[in-house]
């Protein structure tokens, strides 16, 4: 049998249909197009109130190391306040690629949760599997007007964490989450 003739039932055959099908059927050709999912990421308030943490603690940390070797050995020991400045502008570096790294889908049958610089980590939480979702503030975060949502399954592996949402989008997620895992989970 010769290659391309009309009789092979091969790649020929079916490159020679798909020239001849119009846009609508050679999409139906390509087999099921698959939607990529709408991302969606933290709001800068997160990215705020860790950096404000990073200055304050690390600001402390200058001072003391600036500060108290100098009164009490020589000024000259107070060039180790250059450690944790150091340290400060490499935090503020880092904590903005990792905030910028964060980001969240809901599509049809499960939430997506991907993170990581470095080591990138995606996590996907079908909704049937879901028990608890949680919404949580602590006082820094409702200082910042800010809210985590905490998702847990039956496998501890798989809780995942959405941190620094804004408080009405931490609920609005945790009520349609509730909603699908619930849907999903009767059908199971």
């Amino acid at each position: 049998m010769e290659t391309g003739s009309p009789d092979d039932p091969g790649t020929a055959g079916a490159t020679r249909a798909a020239d001849r099908a119009g846009p609508a059927d050679q999409a139906s050709l390509a087999g099921p197009v698959r939607e990529e999912p709408m991302w969606a990421g933290l709001p800068p308030g997160l990215l705020r109130m860790r950096r404000l943490l990073l200055v304050v603690w690390l600001g402390l940390l200058t001072l003391a190391a600036g500060v108290l070797p100098a009164l009490f050995l020589a000024p000259l020991w107070a060039a180790l306040a250059l450690l944790p400045l150091a340290l400060l502008a490499w935090g503020w570096v880092m904590l903005g690629r990792n905030w910028r790294s964060w980001r969240y889908a809901e599509r049809a049958d499960d939430l997506l949760i991907s993170r990581g610089v470095l080591w990138r980590e995606e996590t996907v939480v079908p909704y049937g599997r879901m028990q608890l979702v949680e919404v949580t503030s602590g006082p820094v975060e409702r200082h910042f007007g800010l809210a985590s949502v905490q998702l847990h399954t039956a496998a501890a592996a798989t809780d995942a964490t959405i941190p620094g949402l804004d408080p009405a989008e931490a609920e609005r997620l945790r009520d349609r989450l509730t909603e699908l895992g619930e849907a999903r989970s009767a059908g199971l």
